[in-house]
């Protein structure tokens, strides 16, 4: 592992995505959500996806152009049209859009389809904490498990997350997908070397595995069996049926170079003060996690965590220290900086 200061790595993917032709702003954008991923912890979603969704824009799969339409008057629910554009660009414009609703009508929710994928969820639903919401976002993506009982993927892992304010503490926030663990969990052990847990994948004939490779030729288990199953479905329905995006197998991921995408996301945002002094809310929130924290820990556990905590604790030794990488993730983005003409830092 090496570490990189998370300002210069941030700088270099936003002149990569530069050089591939997106607009400054988007390129910011896209390069930040993957640098925030590696400083929580997520590296399964920060900067080794450059290139992947470097290789949609160059196929033409991704519209690197395409720039969400401007809002007229907040309306408490609109819809979001993504034109085949960059995932995280639509993905934040929504959420802003759902922020200012939320402030002029107590809720805001907007409905995105045409759109891609974005990354890391809790990114976009940390910015409602930070403006004074609650903040949910969900999305659909390729599929990545079969329905229960099946054995051939046919729906994604449909990621959803929470976010609010926690007082004095960092913002809590849930970010998690309906399968037992996240594809891009698979391509981290793959790229370590590493086997996976039981209990993650089947290969594609429906055993059980511990080989990242069978697993990703394979599929991905539901988390909590026809629980996970039944979650996802929902999340399917709210993203991309609701939306009038793609759903199910039709949904193109960030994996492979061609194919519009056709995802769909659903987002909203819930302004705190149309409830209650934020000073109340933020007050309980400081006595909820003071009682999960304060309960008595199982054997072997030093401390509790509240959502978010560590996260949080990650980021803020990870700027200190820097982010750590992988020696063929900093390969990767070397060669694929070097045919675009970009510098390195690393």
């Amino acid at each position: 592992m090496n570490r990189v200061d998370a300002g210069a790595l941030r700088n270099f993917v936003t002149e990569c995505y530069l050089a591939l032709g997106l607009p400054e702003a988007s390129a910011a954008c896209v390069a930040d959500t993957l640098v925030q991923a590696d400083l929580w912890g997520h590296s399964s979603h920060g900067v080794m996806r450059v290139f992947w969704y470097g290789k949609r824009l160059e196929s033409g799969a991704m519209d690197g152009r395409a720039l969400p339409e401007p809002e007229h008057a907040p309306q408490a629910l609109s819809v979001l049209d993504g034109r085949d554009g960059v995932g995280q660009v639509m993905a934040q414009a929504a959420m802003a859009r759902a922020i200012r609703a939320a402030k002029a009508h107590g809720i805001g929710a907007v409905a995105v389809r045409n759109s891609g994928h974005f990354g890391t969820a809790m990114y976009f639903t940390r910015m409602a904490a930070e403006a004074g919401c609650i903040g949910f976002i969900s999305t659909n993506a390729s599929p990545a498990m079969a329905p229960w009982g099946g054995r051939e993927k046919r729906i994604g892992n449909n990621p959803a997350s929470w976010a609010a304010p926690a007082g004095r503490h960092a913002p809590m926030m849930v970010d998690m997908a309906h399968t037992a663990v996240a594809r891009g969990k698979l391509y981290v052990a793959r790229s370590r070397g590493e086997a996976i847990p039981e209990g993650w994948a089947i290969d594609a004939e429906g055993r059980a595995t511990t080989d990242p490779e069978a697993g990703i030729a394979g599929t991905i288990l539901p988390m909590a069996g026809h629980k996970g199953y039944a979650l996802t479905f929902a999340m399917d329905v709210l993203s991309g049926v609701l939306s009038g995006s793609a759903f199910a197998p039709s949904v193109v991921g960030p994996y492979v170079p061609e194919g519009r995408s056709g995802a769909g996301h659903f987002v909203m945002a819930v302004d705190i003060e149309a409830c209650r002094p934020r000073a109340a809310f933020d007050a309980d929130m400081e006595a909820l996690i003071a009682a999960m924290k304060g309960a008595p820990c199982a054997p072997g556990v030093d401390e509790i965590f509240y959502p978010g905590e560590l996260e949080a604790r990650h980021a803020e030794r990870a700027l200190r220290e820097g982010i750590a990488l992988p020696e063929d993730v900093l390969r990767d983005l070397s060669e694929g900086a070097a045919r675009l003409g970009v510098k390195t830092p690393f």
